[in-house]
């Protein structure tokens, strides 16, 4: 597409869709042609590999990066210990060039974005009255008073297209 990777987030409360949402729409846009990278933000601790490892006794001992690396894939651990979790920026950073980057959590940031909503995970309210970030909504209850587009959860195609034509509004 071109040099610069569309941003674009997925964001609601807890267990309101957000990763069917993002696994739907990569595929989406692989179908599409376009290369896509994603982002997730978790609010707890998590690994990816598991005790008795190699890797996980590599980090055990101390080790503040492991690199792990085959003919298939490689991932890269950074333990934070006593450093601040990163800002997105820092993780945009390291990045590989692709055409997209759906990031996934991280509603308190700055960068476009369309709100899940389901009323059986609504706990808190919307944030999209008081996030002018937000540039849609998903939801399959109606959503009244507001300007912003509405798509049902099945509307991959149509929030796939959005969000392109939002990112080319956008600059």
């Amino acid at each position: 597409m071109n040099d610069k990777p569309i941003i674009f987030g997925v964001t609601g409360w807890k267990n309101s869709g957000k990763t069917t949402m993002v696994a739907a729409l990569v595929s989406e846009f692989s179908a599409r042609g376009l290369k896509v990278s994603t982002i997730k933000h978790a609010h707890h601790s998590f690994d990816i590999d598991h005790e008795g490892t190699d890797s996980w006794q590599h980090r055990k001992a101390g080790a503040g990066e492991v690199a792990l690396v085959s003919k298939n894939r490689w991932a890269l651990m950074h333990e934070l210990k006593d450093e601040d979790e990163p800002p997105l920026s820092e993780i945009l950073n390291k990045l590989s060039p692709c055409d997209l980057i759906l990031i996934e959590g991280f509603k308190r940031e700055g960068h476009s974005k369309i709100e899940l909503i389901r009323k059986e995970a609504a706990k808190d309210a919307p944030l999209w009255p008081d996030d002018n970030s937000i540039k849609a909504i998903i939801s399959s209850d109606s959503v009244s008073q507001t300007k912003l587009p509405v798509f049902q959860h099945n509307d991959i195609g149509q929030i796939a297209n959005f969000i392109l034509k939002s990112a080319k509004a956008d600059g």
